[in-house]
């Protein structure tokens, strides 16, 4: 089962060229299942309904309930944002978790459960958008907290761990990171732990999803790093959920276009 996580950075640059350059890249990879962030939806159109017709995809949209800061950059208010689900099997259900987050910070991120309908077993997934505040940390926490309470929820009933997936806007070895995975330090919730799938990558493979390779990310004058993450539980019964191996992909551009200002991570599991 091959999974994908990607920030698609909304509406800004060049976005209907870069709409088609995404399409490229996730056709080429032939994913069971994308983890979309930074989706945008406008009016009866919506980013990821449209890469699903053409991927031949099912999908699950999750609408932020504040999307006003966001708006305010494009100078657009009549523009959505949120994340959103791809998958190759049938969404038998999906639900939405608005994150904590202080005034200063606010602007409305969520996560986004999908519960996916294979002929075996269904498979628990998630995708999210963390805080981006440098500063913030401390937010992320809490946010992650509530994002593991929130898989705890909606994990059970199924021998394959839960997948999640996202843009944390964290680096590997930050408090929200560990704190998440839950076996560097104490889990946010008790007794439930998450690997980080690029724990299995070769370590000699280029690893930053925020890249100032890329003229999208470079105008911020930040650090590369790795902020994307596949987080999968332990591997269920007979390897169900195992990471075969990972590694990025859109870190290029596509006909002379660069699809995102972040590279995708690209995750295979045994299973689906």
């Amino acid at each position: 089962m091959r999974v994908v996580t990607w920030n698609l950075w909304w509406r800004f640059g060049p976005w209907e060229a870069r709409q088609k350059a995404i399409l490229g890249v996730l056709r080429e990879l032939r994913p069971d299942v994308v983890g979309l962030q930074e989706v945008w939806s406008a009016g009866r159109e919506n980013l990821a309904e449209w890469l699903a017709a053409e991927l031949g995809m099912h999908w699950a949209w999750g609408p932020s309930p504040a999307p006003e800061r966001w708006q305010r950059k494009v100078g657009d208010a009549t523009v959505g944002i949120g994340d959103a689900v791809l998958s190759r099997w049938p969404v038998a259900d999906h639900a939405v978790l608005p994150l904590p987050a202080p005034a200063d910070v606010a602007d409305g991120r969520v996560a986004l459960h999908a519960r996916l309908a294979t002929p075996d077993y269904d498979i628990p997934f998630f995708t999210t958008h963390l805080t981006s505040a440098p500063h913030a940390s401390a937010v992320r926490c809490r946010q992650v907290r509530a994002l593991a309470e929130f898989v705890a929820e909606r994990r059970g009933g199924t021998p394959f761990p839960p997948v999640v997936t996202g843009d944390f806007n964290a680096w590997p070895d930050s408090d929200e990171i560990r704190l998440f995975g839950g076996h560097r330090t104490a889990p946010a919730v008790p007794g439930q732990v998450f690997y980080d799938a690029w724990e299995y990558a070769d370590p000699t493979a280029p690893a930053f999803t925020w890249d100032s390779a890329n003229p999208y990310a470079a105008v911020a004058l930040c650090p590369s790093s790795r902020i994307d993450y596949i987080h999968v539980g332990p591997p269920g019964p007979g390897g169900l959920g195992h990471v075969r191996g990972v590694r990025r992909a859109g870190d290029g551009p596509v006909d002379g276009v660069w699809p995102s200002d972040h590279a995708a991570v690209v995750a295979d599991l045994d299973g689906g």
